[in-house]
């Protein structure tokens, strides 16, 4: 009788390895009831991928630069609450370039954040052949004012400060700068900002005034 009882429990009773099949199987099926097999999701997969490359792309298009990391308190009911600011400089090299500023606990979403206001505040700069500007500018931002001229092949990012560091984000690469005013980093990269912003070609311009190019030129 305890050989009897031993071959029943043994034939009842699964063993361990009999289990994970039994479940897979189990999922094929119901994969297949669905209508999903392996090449769906092979599909379905490689489009995700392709997204996230496509995503990557983009954002190695970007350059970021921390221009400043400055630890600031704000006065609450219970005391003071201490944060980090950071300024940061976000531009393609190739036109377009903007400043953001972000504010967080650590210094890594400080960054963050100021990458992510970068990009929402671009702004698309018009650029010569040899790399320069096609005129002369002036940019203000509260106490600071900052100027621009287009300078020859050869000449460089002659500027100091967040200036240059936006001057070269941007893709600007023979230009003279001088700071005129305030030497606070944000208000600087502001007034440089606001100078490129104002920028005009000499097509853009000859058509606002009504004459031809040549007239402008000559």
């Amino acid at each position: 009788m305890s050989e009897i009882n031993q071959q029943v429990q043994s034939s009842e009773i699964p063993g361990a390895a009999a289990v994970p099949a039994a479940a897979e199987g189990q999922q094929e099926r119901r994969g297949g009831g669905r209508g999903g097999d392996a090449r769906s999701g092979d599909r379905r997969g490689g489009g995700r991928r392709g997204d996230n490359r496509r995503g990557q792309e983009r954002d190695s298009e970007w350059q970021e630069r921390v221009v400043q990391i400055r630890r600031v308190s704000k006065t609450v009911k219970g005391g003071k609450k201490m944060s980090f600011r950071a300024i940061v400089v976000v531009g393609n090299e190739r036109g377009q370039v903007g400043v953001g500023v972000g504010k967080a606990g650590d210094v890594i979403g400080a960054v963050r954040k100021g990458v992510a206001d970068g990009k929402k505040h671009l702004v698309k700069v018009p650029l010569t052949r040899t790399s320069s500007i096609p005129t002369d500018s002036r940019g203000e931002d509260g106490a600071a004012s900052v100027m621009m001229r287009p300078a020859a092949p050869g000449t460089g990012v002659i500027a100091g400060g967040s200036i240059r560091t936006v001057l070269e984000l941007a893709g600007i690469k023979n230009v003279l700068a001088k700071r005129l005013g305030s030497k606070t980093p944000l208000n600087n990269a502001r007034a440089a900002i606001h100078a490129l912003q104002v920028l005009r070609t000499h097509k853009e311009t000859a058509k606002e005034r009504g004459i031809s190019l040549e007239q402008i030129y000559s």
